[in-house]
């Protein structure tokens, strides 16, 4: 499955959103793409406050800090 990881520079949130995820069942099936939201001003506004976010790119859910690793295996389901 492929999850676009919304992030930014020097994102200590993101660093604990990406531990989460490692936590996780699906974690070594997962195709995870890191978007630094910096480098695109539309998604910087999108996504500037709520970083770190995870996009599912099949369904395109979003699920948005904080989360745990319980939390994500749902929203991987």
């Amino acid at each position: 499955m492929k999850i676009v990881f919304y992030t930014g520079p020097q994102c200590s949130l993101c660093d604990l959103a990406e531990l989460e995820l490692s936590k996780t069942a699906m974690y070594s099936a997962l195709d995870i793409e890191k978007v630094n939201i910096r480098n695109d001003a539309n998604l910087y506004h999108l996504y500037g406050a709520r970083i770190p976010v995870l996009k599912r790119a099949d369904d395109n859910r979003e699920i948005g800090w904080p989360f745990d690793s319980s939390t994500l295996e749902t929203f991987l389901q």
